[in-house]
């Protein structure tokens, strides 16, 4: 799992009872449950079940975290592990959940979860990357994102703007996004475990190199 910096911080900031990073460690996880959630098609009330549970047991674990990095992959197995928990519950493992583990090797497995992890991952960067931008840039992008979307003339006399200006405004805002820090950081981490596992496959000395 890769190492991410951000998620070490918090971790430890956790562990010295810091509510708000205890928020925001939330924040940046809970699509990462909820897709997993959502993988083994479980009804609201169960995944809020399920969410609730996740959480509970990463409040008595984390403590015995030996590698804070792994929280993401900790997280992915203890959900998928209580997803199948509360379809066994409701006698439907048989009908759904046995299906997935015989359709599914171990590793393949192990790449839904990382996968997984990494659009969460993504998502967090992504939001951190949003919220640093200026109001006006935020104000922008939510209403070209809009559903149903929303015209440039509305757009315009809303924030206002000049029309001839959105497309412009649009790609400086665009851009600054792309060149945040947060994203940044997570497209080196991404290259830089990329490199790793070329690095493993081309390996033809039978093994990892010391």
């Amino acid at each position: 799992m890769r190492d991410d910096p951000t998620v070490i911080t918090l971790v430890v900031r956790v562990r010295e009872g810091d509510q708000q990073a205890w928020d925001e460690l939330v924040e940046r996880y809970a699509p990462l449950v909820w897709s997993i959630c959502n993988r083994y098609q479980l009804t609201r009330n169960d995944i809020d079940d399920v969410g609730q549970t996740v959480w509970l047991l990463l409040v008595e674990q984390l403590g015995n975290l030996r590698t804070p990095a792994a929280l993401p992959g900790w997280l992915a197995n203890t959900t998928q592990r209580e997803c199948l928990r509360v379809l066994r519950a409701a006698r439907r493992y048989d009908s759904f959940g046995s299906s997935v583990d015989s359709q599914m090797s171990p590793d393949q497995t192990s790449l839904m979860v990382e996968q997984e992890v990494i659009a969460a991952e993504l998502n967090a960067a992504l939001r951190a990357a949003f919220a640093s931008l200026p109001p006006r840039c935020r104000q922008l992008l939510s209403m070209l994102l809009n559903d149903p979307p929303l015209s440039y003339a509305e757009i315009s006399a809303t924030l206002p703007i000049p029309i001839g200006s959105i497309g412009p405004q649009r790609a400086r805002c665009l851009d600054r996004l792309r060149h945040s820090p947060s994203l940044i950081a997570f497209s080196d981490r991404e290259i830089k475990d990329n490199s790793v596992e070329d690095a493993g496959t081309n390996n033809t000395g039978g093994g990892p190199r010391a």
